[in-house]
C-alpha cells in the first residue's frame, strides 16, 4: 500500500535529533511558529531545482537532499545570516522509499551540522522538483547586501573557483585523472556559513558565486554603479582546474562556471585585517564601470555572464 503523503513526511522528515532555540513549533501543524530574538532580523530565500535543469534525471539522491539545502545556506551565508530553519516542498512523480531515504539522510545531515530545524513543507505528485524556503537570523543593520561596494574596496573570494564547472564538465564526458574533488565540488558543495558571519561588519557588499564569477560579481557592480578588474594571477585554482585549462585552453571556465557557491565579497583597505585567514584577494573595485581581467599585466574587459534560466 503506498505511503500516504502525511506517513511520507513522518516517515523520512522527522528524524532530526537537534532543535534551535527559536523554534518554538514545528512539523505537525498548519504553521510552524518561530521566536526572533531581540537585536536580530530575519533573512528568507527560496530556491528551487528541476530534474534535467538543475541535475541529471540519475542524480544520487542524497548527494541532491545535500545541494538542495546547501545552495539555499549558501544565499544566507552571503547575507552574512546565521542558518535558522528551513521548508521543504517536494513534489515526486512516485514515491520510492528508497530515494527518498536517501534524499532525506543528505538533506538532514547538512541541516543537523549547521543546527537547522526543518519546520514544515508539502508534499505533492509531478515532475520531480525541490523547493526550499530557508530562513536566518542576521544582526539588525549589519545584513550584508549587493548595493555597498565602494571604489577602492578589495575583492575576496572565500575559496576556490572552477573546480564545481570542472566536476560538470567530467559527467560530460572530460577525463580528468584526479576527478574526486571537482566532482564532490559539484555534488555536494559546502556552504560558507561561518565565513558569511564573520564577515558582518566587515564586507562592504557579498554575493555567493552560484551562477559564475563574472555573472555574480557583476549584480555587485550593478547594484553598486562601480567597477572592478580582477587579477588573473591571484584567482585561487586548484590543480585540478589549472590542469582542465592546460588540457583545453578553456581559461575562462573558473571566471564563468556556476556551482562554485563561495561567497564573493568587497572590504575596504582599512578593514583587511578582519578578514577571514581562509579567503584571497582577487582584485579592486574602480569607478569606471564594467569587469576588467589583468592577465599577465594586459588588461582586457570581461564580459559578464554565467548560467541564465530562459537564455
Amino acid at each position: 500500500m503506498p505511503l500516504s503523503e502525511f506517513a511520507l513526511i513522518q516517515r523520512f522528515f522527522t528524524q532530526q535529533t537537534v532543535k534551535n532555540s527559536s523554534t518554538r513549533l514545528g512539523i505537525g501543524d498548519d504553521c510552524a511558529l518561530l521566536t526572533i530574538p531581540d537585536g536580530y532580523e530575519l533573512a528568507i530565500t527560496t530556491d528551487t531545482m528541476v530534474e534535467n535543469v538543475h541535475f541529471f534525471k540519475d542524480a544520487d539522491p542524497e548527494q541532491l537532499g545535500h545541494k538542495l539545502l546547501a545552495v539555499n545556506l549558501s544565499d544566507l551565508a552571503s547575507m552574512g545570516a546565521k542558518p535558522l530553519s528551513v521548508t521543504l516542498a517536494l513534489t515526486v512523480p512516485s514515491v520510492n522509499e528508497a530515494w527518498l531515504s536517501a534524499f532525506a539522510r543528505g538533506f538532514l545531515t547538512l541541516a543537523e551540522r549547521h543546527h537547522v530545524d526543518l519546520i514544515g513543507g508539502d508534499t505533492t505528485a509531478g515532475t520531480l522538483t525541490l523547493t526550499v524556503q530557508a530562513l536566518g537570523l542576521v544582526p539588525r543593520g549589519l545584513a550584508l547586501t549587493r548595493s555597498a561596494a565602494q571604489v577602492g574596496d578589495f575583492i575576496y573570494l572565500s575559496g576556490n573557483i572552477g573546480d564545481a564547472g570542472v566536476g560538470l564538465k567530467i559527467l560530460q564526458g572530460y577525463h580528468c585523472t584526479q576527478p574526486d574533488n571537482a566532482l564532490k565540488q559539484f555534488n555536494q558543495p559546502e556552504p560558507a556559513c561561518e565565513t558569511g558571519q564573520n564577515l558582518c561588519g566587515v564586507a562592504n557588499a557579498c554575493i555567493d558565486i552560484s551562477d559564475g564569477l563574472t555573472s555574480d560579481l557583476g549584480h555587485i557592480l550593478q547594484q553598486s554603479q562601480v567597477g572592478a578588474c580582477l587579477y588573473w594571477e591571484e584567482l585561487p585554482l586548484s590543480t585540478t582546474v589549472l590542469t582542465y585549462i592546460n588540457d583545453t585552453g578553456d581559461w575562462l571556465l573558473p571566471l564563468v562556471a556556476g556551482d562554485d557557491y563561495q561567497l564573493c565579497f568587497t572590504v575596504s583597505p582599512e578593514k583587511t585585517a578582519l578578514v577571514p585567514a581562509n579567503c584571497q584577494k582577487i582584485g579592486i573595485i574602480e569607478a569606471e564601470l564594467g569587469l576588467r581581467l589583468n592577465k599577465s599585466g594586459i588588461i582586457q574587459s570581461l564580459e559578464v555572464k554565467g548560467y541564465e534560466h530562459f537564455s
